[in-house]
């Protein structure tokens, strides 16, 4: 093989490298921020309330209160997982609240 020919196959190898180094480096970087966006639909969808719905308040928590005292709508969801209710003051977490029945 003659030394020309060498130096291009050399060449060819040597860019090939560097490509797939590359490539590498951004499929890295974009799968991450992938998992991330993954991530935080997932948390999204996985809430125990939305803002306008409805919760109830245990009734350990204020007792003598009929259930439609102790109701109140949530007004924001915190990143933390709490909530804010309209017409309560604080962040309120999910175990203080009924758990949601389904098809009741």
């Amino acid at each position: 093989m003659r030394n020309s020919t060498k130096r291009v196959l050399g060449g060819l190898a040597l860019a090939a490298g560097a490509v797939a180094a590359i490539g590498a480096v951004v499929m890295k970087k974009n799968s991450g921020s992938r998992r991330e966006r993954r991530r935080e639909r997932a948390r999204a969808s996985d809430t125990w309330a939305r803002p306008g719905m409805a919760v109830v308040f245990r009734a350990e928590l204020m007792p003598g209160r009929d259930t439609s005292e102790r109701t109140y709508h949530v007004t924001s969801l915190l990143p933390s997982g709490r909530v804010l209710l309209d017409g309560v003051s604080g962040e309120h977490a999910e175990k203080e609240f009924q758990p949601i029945r389904l098809g009741v």
